[in-house]
C-alpha cells in the first residue's frame, strides 16, 4: 500500500508558486501610426507592417457605416 505524502510548510509551497506570475507582453510602437501593438503582426489601427499596408482598415469603417 502507497505511503501519504510528507506535508510541506507554507513557506516551501508559496517559494516554490512564486514563479507562477503571467508577463506582460511586449509591446512596440508602429512605426506608421505609433500605436502600441506586438511585435510580428500588423497593426490592427491603421494595417501597416513593414511599411507596406497589408489590411484595408478603410473598408471596415466604410462597412460599418452602412
Amino acid at each position: 500500500m502507497p505511503v501519504a505524502r510528507q506535508r510541506h510548510t507554507k513557506a516551501r509551497r508559496d517559494r516554490a508558486r512564486v514563479h507562477y506570475k503571467l508577463k506582460s507582453k511586449d509591446l512596440i510602437a508602429c512605426p506608421n501610426c505609433k500605436a502600441k501593438i506586438e511585435g510580428h503582426i500588423a497593426c490592427p489601427k491603421c494595417g501597416y507592417y513593414k511599411g507596406k499596408e497589408v489590411i484595408n482598415t478603410m473598408k471596415k469603417v466604410n462597412k460599418k457605416k452602412k
